[in-house]
């Protein structure tokens, strides 16, 4: 694993990544159902690829990607023994160079950004020309949303969590260099892909 330099503060993924994993465990029909839908959206993942907010890895593993970013320790090292190279870091200052990937995604991480509009202008930096973006995310007001806030597992997690609506979100990626290609949107959970504009 690959350590940013940054200091990492000490975080509720930090605190209960074993209870963050077990979800996963715990409901492998709403994972599985997720997982199929992500993977209609993006296709065959184009590599080089990258993960941004990785967790565990239960994503980027069956979508066969090699390399992530995680802020997590606890969740990095999961990720990493399911195959997957860790670099511990944040998405609005990514520790790579430009232009080097042709895939990213970014699945249920955008409602914990900071600075989402410099995550993005990240990505934009590390895609190649026309590289694909791919962002999932629980959507303000939506089914899942009011569902997950009430409940133990989730709400947790989801407490420090800011929540967008489809279009907040769309407006926020177009602004920054991407143009919208698909939209999958069932139950507050939003699948959209965008390319990279020059």
């Amino acid at each position: 694993m690959v350590v940013h330099p940054d200091k990492m503060p000490l975080t509720v993924f930090e605190k209960y990544a074993e209870r963050y994993d077990q979800w996963f465990v715990d409901y492998p029909d709403v994972y599985q159902e997720e997982l199929n839908r992500i993977k209609k959206a993006i296709g065959t993942v184009l590599t080089p690829a990258l993960e941004i907010g990785v967790g565990s890895g239960r994503f980027a593993e069956p979508l066969s990607i090699e390399s992530a970013i995680e802020p997590s320790l606890p969740l990095g090292l999961m990720a990493k023994k399911r195959g997957i190279e860790i670099i511990q870091g944040i998405g609005e200052s990514i520790p790579l160079k430009s232009r080097i990937f042709q895939t990213v995604v970014m699945i249920t991480v955008l409602c914990f950004l900071k600075i989402p509009d410099e995550t993005f202008r990240e990505v934009h930096r590390i895609l190649m020309h026309d590289g694909t973006l791919l962002v999932a995310f629980i959507e303000k007001g939506g089914t899942i949303a009011q569902t997950y806030l009430t409940r133990p597992d989730k709400g947790m997690f989801l407490s420090h969590a800011r929540f967008y609506t489809q279009n907040e979100v769309i407006s926020m990626i177009n602004r920054n260099g991407f143009v919208l290609k698909t939209v999958d949107c069932r139950m507050g959970f939003c699948i959209l892909v965008f390319r990279k504009d020059e």
